[in-house]
């Protein structure tokens, strides 16, 4: 099913996201991961990219067991920084062999040992909409792209950001996702100004939930996010306390989420880092409110 039919009115939508793991430990449990994060009943599942490809068959795989065997719909990431349009074609060509209507299109990170961009290169995520929209069969896709509520680390102008992200939309995105953020208001701000921009596609507010101090940090330091100092003092209190980390991280997400809720942001993206026991944890915490009256 298209995440553009799924996203269409009001209707609150909650979905998840995981990974392909590298090891070859992980895995073998990653059939786990598929059945307990499908358990949840998201709207839909995404299945992230890794970097330069490396992970390409293994997110086309995952996302064709997610719609075959649980019945969820997938979102494969789509990533072009280091592919040419002849490499994309092929990649999405293989998606729509396998099912796989739905790509979330992104630039990836670029590489610091490669000159960026070689010849015959993508250098933006506006491109790479643009040529999926070209392929054959384009037009059917539903494509989503990202968007950074604080502006994108490499961007020094937050209108320049936008205008970056007007010409994503303009070039046929269905929907947005955003980086995660940790502060409500931030994102309130964004929405405001995205739609003064003439952005109205739907947007899915991307929570993640902290249970890892030094690996939200990190992700913070990468992605120029901003940890609030309501959320700054849980991470100094609690972060050499797992189980406390834990359920603070949770607690904190399960709040952010009702706040969007309550204020009309109705699509809610969680990272759950193949952490399907925090998304089950968080869920429950809101049922009632994810799935009022018990629907579905």
């Amino acid at each position: 099913m298209k995440l553009s039919h799924i996203l269409a009115g009001d209707r609150v939508t909650v979905s998840c996201e995981l990974f392909p793991p590298k090891t070859g430990a992980a895995w073998e449990r990653v059939d786990d991961v598929l059945r307990d994060t499908a358990a949840l009943r998201p709207d839909f599942i995404s299945v992230t990219y890794g970097a330069g490809g490396s992970t390409s068959k293994r997110t086309l795989e995952l996302a064709a067991r997610l719609q075959d065997t649980y019945r969820v719909p997938a979102l494969a990431h789509l990533t072009c920084v280091s592919a040419t349009r002849e490499e994309v074609a092929r990649r999405a060509e293989e998606l729509r062999a396998a099912g796989i209507e739905n790509i979330l299109a992104l630039r990836g990170d670029i590489p610091q040992d490669a000159p960026f961009p070689r010849a015959g290169q993508f250098r933006y995520a506006n491109e790479l909409v643009s040529c999926l929209r070209s392929l054959p069969g384009g037009e059917a896709l539903c494509i989503g792209a990202a968007c950074y509520p604080e502006g994108h680390v490499e961007c020094p102008h937050f209108a320049a950001d936008l205008d970056n992200l007007k010409r994503k939309v303009d070039a046929g995105v269905d929907f947005l996702t955003t980086q995660m953020f940790f502060d409500n208001d931030v994102l309130y701000r964004f929405l405001f100004r995205a739609l003064r921009r003439g952005i109205t596609v739907p947007v899915l507010a991307g929570i993640m939930p902290v249970i890892s101090v030094r690996q939200i940090r990190r992700s913070c330091e990468l992605s120029g996010t901003v940890m609030p100092p309501r959320l700054q003092g849980i991470a100094d209190r609690f972060g050499d306390d797992p189980a406390a980390m834990r359920q603070a991280g949770i607690a904190y997400a399960t709040e952010q989420i009702l706040d969007l809720i309550a204020h009309g942001v109705n699509h809610i993206h969680i990272y759950t880092m193949n952490r399907p026991d925090v998304a089950a944890k968080i869920m429950d915490n809101l049922s009632a409110v994810l799935r009022p009256n018990g629907g579905d």
